[in-house]
């Protein structure tokens, strides 16, 4: 009975002993899994934050950053973060987006660049500029102009199958538009001439839409040629996808999606896609839209709407990535306007093992968020948040400490 009495005593200790430990390693998964980021300010007199890039611009290995200011275009080094000037009063208005890549296979970031903004002139506003470095790439650089529509307001570098890069360019409006009603805009693509002195070849991608926002390139496995992607393109009027297809640019309709100004893709970690969208343009909602199974078929269908939150006011950036290495992405978005409860700033959104979305403030008031990326920079594995700030007059990273 002794015996047996102590086995009994023996077993209990031990299974308790167990199930403490499976408890406290839950946890340590659990909190491992949790948002932790540290904030850095990059600049604190930056007067406009219209915009901002990463990548290597002078060759270095580093991911560097590179900002489209009210009136500079500038880059930090990474990674005591010294502010270069690339070009500055370039028009005699503000300047408004930036795209940046490495494009030629250099190991150095190709810039082009929007300026001249100025929304309520659907006329004679807006520019493109491509940007020439010189050796020293802390130097100035030099601007060369490229044709344009009105109101150019993002622009991003885009692969296509067959390996080269085309620059895309997106107006809010339409040419001669008022209040987004007449001509559509014109989303154009830009082939690089062997000199970028030469003319630049344009395709128009897509003419559907009367007041667009936002564009974000993808890779897209339904596109020709692996590695090849296809375009993102949010507006007043929904969303679309433009692909590169057969030797011309395609486009469709996302069906039962509603229009909005910001918009990016993401995936579960079952690989299905989903688009998340600030909803209506500047607007005070984000939202999730699972799309159909055959999200790379010919057609895409969101198939539900998941209201994330409806407390922004003038919501204004997302990115997607998978920042917590859980295996599926996260989204970052964030607003630049006091709302409700007079507050702005970045938040993180993720979803559980359930499937329930929760919010976690990354920056609470001390950023009025006009753009944020997800990137790397100092090469740990985990993706580190940047973003700029209007009014807050700021950019700042925010370091991934889930390591």
């Amino acid at each position: 009975m002794g015996s047996n009495r102590s086995n009994l005593v023996s077993n209990v200790v031990r299974s308790m002993i167990a199930g403490t430990a499976a408890w406290c390693a839950s946890l340590i998964t659990a909190a491992a899994d949790e948002p932790n980021f540290v904030a850095e300010t990059i600049d604190d007199r930056v007067a406009i934050g219209y915009g901002v890039a990463a990548g290597d611009v002078d060759g270095d290995g580093r991911t560097d950053l590179i900002l489209a200011d009210a009136k500079a275009f500038v880059w930090y080094r990474n990674p005591d973060w010294t502010r270069f000037e690339i070009v500055k009063d370039l028009t005699p208005l503000d300047n408004v987006c930036i795209a940046a890549r490495d494009i030629d296979g250099d190991g150095k970031v190709e810039i082009a660049v929007g300026a001249m903004w100025n929304p309520s002139d659907t006329v004679d506003s807006g520019s493109v500029h491509y940007l020439v470095p010189q050796e020293d790439r802390t130097l100035p650089w030099t601007a060369v102009r490229l044709p344009h529509e009105p109101t150019v307001h993002r622009m991003r570098w885009l692969r296509r199958a067959s390996g080269d890069f085309v620059l895309v360019v997106a107006p809010l409006h339409g040419r001669e538009n008022r209040n987004g009603e007449g001509k559509p805009v014109r989303i154009l693509a830009y082939e690089p001439p062997k000199s970028p002195q030469e003319e630049w070849k344009l395709d128009e991608i897509d003419a559907s839409m009367h007041m667009t926002h936002n564009i974000d390139p993808y890779v897209d496995a339904s596109a020709d040629g692996e590695g090849s992607e296809s375009l993102l393109i949010v507006g007043r009027e929904g969303v679309r996808r433009a692909r590169w297809r057969d030797g011309a640019w395609q486009s469709e309709a996302i069906e039962r999606i509603s229009g909005g100004g910001e918009v990016r893709l993401g995936r579960s970690s079952d690989g299905r896609a989903w688009l998340a969208t600030i909803e209506p343009m500047h607007g005070d909602r984000l939202a999730v839209y699972p799309l159909a199974d055959r999200a790379a078929a010919e057609r895409w269908q969101a198939t539900d709407r998941i209201e994330l939150d409806a407390a922004f006011a003038g919501g204004h950036a997302i990115a997607v990535g998978d920042l917590l290495g859980i295996g599926e992405d996260q989204i970052v978005a964030g607003w630049r306007l006091p709302n409700a409860a007079g507050e702005i700033g970045l938040k993180l959104y993720r979803r559980d093992a359930a499937g329930v979305w929760s919010d976690h403030w990354i920056d609470r008031n001390g950023m009025a968020t006009e753009d944020a990326i997800v990137v790397d920079l100092d090469d740990d594995g985990d993706l580190d948040i940047v973003a700029a700030g209007r009014s807050t007059n700021n950019l700042k990273l925010y370091r991934n400490q889930r390591q």
